[in-house]
């Protein structure tokens, strides 16, 4: 259930340390698409930067190993853009993108960061209003400067406050994925020195929080000079902010800060659950100490009056001396966790090695970037039981997806069936949720599938009523088995969709539909809360990686820590489940 040192088990992707040159490339040529819509330019061209951004993003081998020839194999890189990208990784910079920079204003470059403002928006902002930068932006909306310009209307100003709220709501903190990797590296490195006893994250990296303001890293050992001189010296260390025996503090490459304590090995137990937290967490704890004429620190938990340590060398230890069980990170947040605990009823949380297969993927038959067979032999390389490949469906028109293209892959699927290491594979579809809550295809043509997942794509303005009823008709079409990232929430991006989730949730457990946890690390949808109470209605769930490429599959323990987070058990997750089992579900009968 549990990794090293006490942490969830949450294992690193495959693949680890590729993303790095992958994902700047990725950036910059999705930051030059993104120069030429605002200049005007070509919008082909635009999008065909676009495409390979996403394509490069989403290349399972690391870029940067490849020439000009090698990054012309990968699909929608082109000779021109092959050869920028062996520019950017020689240098460091693409002299046309520094050039298309230039030429706008940086503030402009900051307008198309903001949730439902485009390219073309932000040009027409700087053109007719001379708005260059976000606090311009929100200066104008207040002073009503928006009005008479063409697609700016009342319901437009609203969004692009709420966009700009949403910017300043997400201030500093960083994207759990994003702090992830300087973490485990970070981790990796100082593991490796000599005298290192234990070393891991803590803090809200380690309770797997959407987002973090920075990273804390804890090592055991006798002496701590090494590691901190080490720290000041990685290469994705850019500067140092504090340089101390017990604590020092420096800012990566991509801008996090990183904490690094080092703890006497007889503390490590207790240093590593004071630095977990949370705050709230911890308060409870040292209130339970304190009750027993106990002192709780970083250091060990300590008999008041004659300062003898009682226990220090693990959590569990710790744990055990306040008269409770070990609590997993995950659920250290003051929810509840303690008196569950007191009552011998903490949750034998999900872990990814429950997880039997992916319910929930996508291939370059519509908008994923990898082909079905390198999907297929990914997944199962990573020891799943079953598979299912669910590609758009025809309402989603940009992928072109038709009743032949559906049909032919299927055949293909089933000749896959069983030929990786005995996986079964389901050929599914993931289908839109209309405005009134319809979905693609028919439900002849539907009676095909192995697995219906229906998603918001579109409308997500709809008042609360008509979003609340769009969903629950959704819910109770007879083959719909898994409503996909729910709320439809980008976070730090764009908010969920306004519905009445009880009603919702009501309407789920009644007619046996599953709720997704998408694992995206943008969405995490459900997210934590929501998961808690949709369990109180009885309602089941999916953690799926909604994978585009073969680096997403293992986005999947981002899910898995946001179920942990909601409380959530192997029993409570559909695919965990036997085949057998959930072939059951996906067959069971709906009430209208």
């Amino acid at each position: 259930m549990l990794g090293p040192c006490g942490v969830p088990d949450i294992p690193p992707p495959t693949l680890k340390g590729v993303a790095r040159s992958n994902d700047e490339v990725e950036a910059v040529l999705q930051e030059y698409a993104d120069l030429i819509a605002i200049t005007g330019g070509d919008a082909f061209k635009a999008r065909a930067y676009e495409k390979a951004a996403r394509a490069i993003g989403g290349h399972p081998g690391d870029v940067s190993r490849l020439d000009a020839k090698e990054l012309r194999e990968i699909s929608g890189v082109g000779r021109s853009i092959a050869d920028k990208v062996v520019e950017y990784l020689r240098t460091g910079t693409i002299d046309v993108v520094e050039e298309r920079r230039a030429a706008i204003p940086a503030g402009v470059r900051e307008l198309i960061t903001i949730p439902t403002l485009g390219p073309k928006k932000a040009l027409t902002l700087y053109e007719e209003l001379h708005v260059s930068s976000v606090a311009e932006l929100a200066e104008a909306i207040r002073a009503d400067r928006l009005h008479d310009l063409k697609g700016f209307g009342r319901k437009t100003q609203e969004n692009l406050q709420h966009g700009i709220d949403l910017m300043a709501q997400a201030g500093s903190r960083i994207p759990l994925h994003i702090a992830m990797d300087p973490a485990e590296e970070i981790v990796a490195e100082l593991s490796r020195l000599t005298g290192c006893v234990q070393c891991t994250y803590a803090g809200s990296l380690r309770r797997v929080k959407e987002s973090v303001g920075d990273i804390d890293v804890l090592v055991a050992a006798e002496r701590s000079d090494p590691f901190m001189a080490a720290l000041g010296e990685l290469p994705t260390t850019a500067e140092v902010i504090a340089h101390g025996r017990k604590k020092t503090s420096i800012r990566t490459v991509q801008g996090v800060q990183v904490d690094l304590r080092v703890l006497p090995p007889d503390s490590w137990g207790a240093g590593l659950q004071y630095f977990t937290g949370s705050k709230a967490h911890n308060i409870r704890t040292r209130t339970i100490a304190v009750r027993s004429g106990l002192k709780l620190s970083e250091y060990g938990l300590f008999e008041m009056e004659s300062g003898r340590s009682v226990a220090s060398r693990t959590e569990e230890e710790v744990y055990a001396r306040l008269g409770l069980p070990w609590i997993p990170p995950t659920l250290r947040e003051d929810r509840g966790e303690i008196e569950a605990a007191l009552r011998g009823e903490l949750p034998d949380v999900v872990t990814e090695r429950d997880i039997r297969g992916d319910l929930h993927t996508h291939t370059d038959l519509t908008d994923g970037l990898a082909p079905l067979e390198e999907m297929v032999s990914a997944a199962a390389a990573r020891g799943y039981r079953y598979y299912a490949v669910t590609d758009h469906a025809p309402d989603l028109y940009m992928q072109r997806m038709t009743d032949e293209k559906a049909l032919a892959q299927r055949a293909r699927v089933r000749a896959l069936d069983r030929a990786h290491r005995g996986m079964r594979l389901l050929h599914g579809t993931e289908l839109n949720i209309g405005p009134d809550g319809e979905v693609d295809w028919p439900d002849e043509f539907l009676a095909g599938f192995d697995l219906c997942v229906a998603s918001l794509h579109s409308h997500f303005g709809l008042g609360r009523r008509a979003m609340t009823q769009r969903l629950v008709r959704a819910c109770e079409h007879p083959r719909v088995n898994i409503i996909g990232h729910p709320t439809t929430r980008r976070i730090g991006k764009r908010p969920g969709v306004d519905a009445d989730w009880d009603e919702v949730f009501a309407a789920c457990a009644r007619t046996g539909t599953a709720l997704e946890v998408n694992a995206q690390p943008e969405r995490l949808d459900l997210g934590d809360e929501d998961i808690l109470r949709a369990k109180e209605f009885g309602v089941v769930f999916a953690v799926n990686s909604d994978a585009h490429a073969v680096p997403h599959l293992g986005q999947l323990r981002y899910g898995v820590g946001t179920a942990q987070r909601g409380w959530l058990t192997a029993g409570d997750v559909i695919n965990t489940w036997p085949l057998t089992r959930l072939r059951r579900f996906l067959r069971k009968a709906r009430a209208a």
